[in-house]
C-alpha cells in the first residue's frame, strides 16, 4: 500500500509534530509533504525522513514569520497534487487538507482543529496582539479563506478524525462533517509515580496569554501555595510582576527532567482551554492529580474526583476554591496512572490502524 503524509509546516515542535512522529513510525518510508521545513530547528531525526516541501520553503523569513504568509498556504496546498497513493493522511490545524488526489485515493484527515485564525478570528487577533487596523483590513481575506476551507473539507476529505470531543463538535459546526475520535499519542512510558511527593503545585506551559497561567500564579499567590512554573514565552515578565514569593519561574525545563518534576508535585494545574492538552495526561501518567478548567480537551482526559478536579470559571476565585477543596480529596496514584494509559502511543497506533483498515475496506 502506497501511503503519504501531509503536514502544514515543520518549523517548531509541538503536539502536532508528536502526532506526525507517531504516523511516520507507523508508516515508515512514507513521504511527508509540507509547505515549509526548517531542518535546523526541527529534531535531527527528521532529516532521515522523506520530507518534500513546496516553493514556499524558499521565501524570505518564512520560518521566523510564517504567520505573515498565512494567506498563501491555501493557494499552495490547493495546487498540490498527490498521485499514485492508496492512502493519504493529513495531519492538520491549518490548510494542508486542501490538496488534490487521484479518484481512487483515500484521504483521511486527522484534524487537530479547524484553523483557529479563520474560525476564531477575534480571539486569535487578541491572543496574538495583532494591530487592530491590520486585523480589520484582513477580514475580507479571512472570509474568502473560510469559504475555501469549508469547500475543500467537504469535497476533498473522505474521512475526518477528531482529537477530542471539543474538536468533534467543532468539525461538525464548521464543516458539517461527522468524525471519529482518536486521541493524540502520549508517551506515558516516560512517566512513573514517585514514592516522594513534595508540597508544590506545578504548571508546565508556554508562557503566552491564552494559556491562562496568570490564574495559577494569582491563585497560588493569594493562597500562599508554592507554585513552580516551567516554560518560557513572551508573557513571563507580566506573570512575574503579579507573582508573590511562593511562585518560582524555572524557565524552559529539559525534557529529561520533566518526568521527575511532574511525579513529585502535589498537583498539576491546567488553567487554559485546549483542544486536547498533552501535559495533563503526562502528569497523570506520573500519578499526579490535575486541577483543570472545565472545558476543552480536559473534559476527555481528567476524571473528576478520581484523577483530578475541575474549576468552573476562568477566574482566580474559582481556581482558589478548587485548590482549597483539594485538601479534602484523596487520590489513588494507580487509578490516575491507569487513566493516562488510555492515551498512550500504543492506543493511538491501534486506533489509527483499525480506522484505516475499516475505511479502505469500504472502498474495496
Amino acid at each position: 500500500m502506497n501511503v503519504a503524509l501531509v503536514h502544514d509546516w515543520l518549523i517548531q515542535r509541538g503536539g502536532a509534530e508528536s502526532v506526525l512522529e507517531a504516523l511516520v513510525a507507523l508508516y515508515p518510508g512514507a513521504p511527508v509533504y509540507t509547505a515549509t521545513y526548517d531542518s535546523e530547528t526541527m529534531p535531527e531525526t527528521y532529516q532521515r525522513w522523506d520530507i518534500r516541501t513546496t516553493w514556499m520553503n524558499g521565501l524570505p523569513g518564512v520560518y521566523e514569520h510564517f504567520q505573515h504568509y498565512l494567506p498563501l498556504y491555501p493557494f499552495v496546498f490547493d495546487r498540490l497534487k498527490l498521485s499514485g497513493y492508496d492512502l493519504v493522511i493529513s495531519n492538520k490545524s491549518g490548510f494542508c487538507h486542501g490538496f488534490r488526489t487521484d479518484p481512487g485515493t483515500c484521504h483521511i484527515c486527522y484534524c487537530l482543529t479547524p484553523a483557529r485564525y479563520l474560525w476564531n478570528y477575534d480571539e486569535y487577533i487578541a491572543r496574538e496582539q495583532i494591530n487592530p487596523l491590520l486585523a480589520h483590513s484582513l477580514r475580507p481575506v479571512i472570509f474568502a479563506l473560510r469559504q475555501w476551507d469549508r469547500w475543500v473539507s467537504r469535497r476533498r476529505v473522505d474521512h475526518f478524525i477528531a482529537i477530542s470531543t471539543e474538536i468533534q463538535r467543532r468539525i461538525k459546526r464548521v464543516y458539517g462533517r461527522d468524525s471519529t475520535i482518536i486521541y493524540p499519542p502520549v508517551d506515558t512510558k516516560r512517566y512513573a509515580p514517585s514514592s516522594t511527593v513534595e508540597d508544590y503545585c506545578l504548571v508546565v506551559s508556554r508562557l503566552v496569554p491564552y494559556k491562562r497561567v496568570d490564574l495559577a500564579v494569582q491563585a497560588c499567590t493569594k493562597l500562599g501555595l508554592p507554585l513552580l512554573v516551567a516554560g518560557a514565552g513572551r508573557d513571563r515578565e507580566r506573570l512575574e510582576r503579579m507573582a508573590g514569593p511562593t511562585v518560582e519561574f524555572l524557565g524552559r525545563v529539559p525534557d529529561r527532567d520533566l518526568p521527575d518534576l511532574m511525579a513529585r508535585c502535589r498537583v498539576f494545574l491546567f488553567p487554559g482551554r485546549e483542544d486536547f492538552g498533552i501535559a495533563p495526561v503526562e502528569a497523570q501518567a506520573a500519578g499526579r492529580p490535575v486541577i483543570a478548567y472545565r472545558g476543552g480537551g480536559a473534559l476527555d482526559t481528567v476524571v473528576e474526583g478520581k484523577t483530578g478536579l475541575f474549576f468552573d470559571g476562568q477566574t482566580t476565585g474559582s481556581l482558589c476554591e478548587t485548590l482549597t477543596a483539594l485538601a479534602d480529596t484523596r487520590f489513588d496514584q494507580r487509578v490516575i496512572r491507569a487513566n493516562a494509559e488510555r492515551f498512550d502511543v500504543s492506543e493511538f497506533v491501534q486506533g489509527i490502524t483499525r480506522y484505516v483498515e475499516a475505511c479502505l475496506d469500504t472502498r474495496s
